[in-house]
This record gives C-alpha cells, structure tokens and sequence, in this order.
C-alpha cells in the first residue's frame, strides 16, 4: 500500500483578483505562502519518498513550503506535463468580465465543461490526455514500488487526477471543486486502485 497525496497549488495574485491564470506564471500571495504551510498540519507526520510538482512558481513554492513544515527533505520534481491548462483568450482577464464579454452560458461551458475548453485553450479532457498517462506511468510506478507520492499542481490537473484515481464519469468531474493548499489524500494499492482508510 502507498499513499499518494494530491494538492492544488495555494492562492496566487490572480486566483485572489479572480482571473483566469491558466498557464501564465503568477506568484503566490502572502495568504498562498502561509496556506501552503498550513496544510502540512493535515499531514502529521506524513513521510515522502518523491514528489512532483508543476514548474509553474506557485505550484513550486507550495511544494517547497508543504514539505518545508512536513521537514522533509525528498526530491521535488518539476514536470511540465502538469502545468495548468491553456485557458487561451480568457488568460489573464476576470471572471466577471468574461461573464459580461460573453455571459454566463459561455462562461460556465469554458469553466467547468469536461469536453469543450475555451476559444484558443484546452478543455478538461485535452488536458487529460497529457497529465494522466504521466501519472499511469510515472506516478504509478512509484506507487507500485512502494512510495509514498506528492502531486503538487493546479486546480484542473488535480481535477484530472481525482477523476482518475476516484473513478468518476465526466458529469461528476465537471462539479468537483478543487480549493486551495487543501491535500488530499488516497491510499492506494500496487493497481492504482483505492483502499479504504
């Protein structure tokens, strides 16, 4: 049995200025930072033997400061496979601006929908196609050997990961919300599959 613990980056500039970050590199906020550490207290004593983390800064920064308070030292591995997904011509502009540019119904299909993603961007299911044959792979090896995995990324790669570790047919992934700097956590046998805790 492995764990592998699964965690969304914590809030960055522009997750607190409601805007869609996408795969642009945005900092941290100093409310990111200390979340990041926090979460660690819902890990007590938690041991790692890898981790891996989306190279964009506040994924990275989260990890560093999650393991920091956990006091673990093991290898953090960037992997550009899980950087956000491209939210094309809605990066960098606020929600609230893309409701009265476009209005809600566009709004929501390019937010949330599993198989439509935004004019220029990917869809949750494009995105997919990159990050879940990394973690089949990768991750799962790890797990089958016996390691105790982090997965440190963004709301919709996390979003991606839980629908496969959790099984989940699209209509109930496009309803999962994924907060910030909050880890969860599956305990998982040699088959990627779910063991009760």
């Amino acid at each position: 049995m492995s764990i592998l613990v699964l965690m969304r980056h914590g809030e960055s500039l522009w997750n607190r200025e409601d805007r869609f970050t996408g795969s642009v590199d945005v900092p941290l906020t100093e409310k990111g930072r200390s979340g990041a550490a926090k979460a660690a207290l819902k890990c007590p004593g938690q041991r790692f033997d890898v981790a891996y983390c989306s190279p964009l800064s506040r994924a990275k920064e989260t990890a560093e400061l999650f393991l920091e308070a956990l006091g673990s030292a093991v290898p953090l591995i960037p992997e550009p496979l899980l950087i956000e997904k491209n939210y094309g011509i809605l990066q960098g502009l606020s929600k609230d601006r893309v409701k009265a540019i476009y209005g809600d119904e566009a709004y929501n299909l390019w937010h949330r929908s599993y198989e439509i993603g935004p004019p220029g961007g990917e869809s949750l299911y494009e995105l997919g196609l990159r990050v879940q044959p990394f973690v089949k792979q990768v991750v799962g090896e790890d797990l089958r050997l016996g390691k105790n995995v982090l997965l440190v990324a963004h709301g919709n790669v996390i979003r991606s990961l839980v629908m496969l570790v959790e099984k989940l047919a699209p209509a109930e992934v496009v309803k999962l919300k994924v907060g910030t700097a909050a880890p969860l956590i599956y305990d998982l046998d040699e088959n990627f599959s779910m063991l009760e805790r």
